[in-house]
């Protein structure tokens, strides 16, 4: 029975261990914000340009894509129905 639940327990880590790896980052757009002498800070939490040029207006900063994207390049074409 003990080698039945050490088996139990080492496709478990290992399950969790490779459902972690496929996580897609669906957040297009990091805000870099300039912040005096420390190098400023950054906010990689925007699926559009324009939600990421909103929030910098009136603070500073700009926009750049995150260079951890792993979503599609482009938006699916919108579909009309007749």
């Amino acid at each position: 029975m003990g080698k039945i639940g050490f088996g139990l327990a080492g496709g478990l880590v290992v399950a969790l261990f490779l459902s972690g790896t496929a996580a897609a980052d669906p957040y297009k757009w990091c805000a870099q914000y300039s912040n005096g002498d420390d190098g400023g800070h950054s906010n990689c939490g925007f699926i559009t340009f324009e939600q990421c040029r909103a929030t910098i207006s009136g603070i500073g900063g700009f926009c750049v894509p995150n260079q951890f994207y792993t979503g599609p390049l482009e938006r699916p074409a919108k579909r009309h129905r007749g």
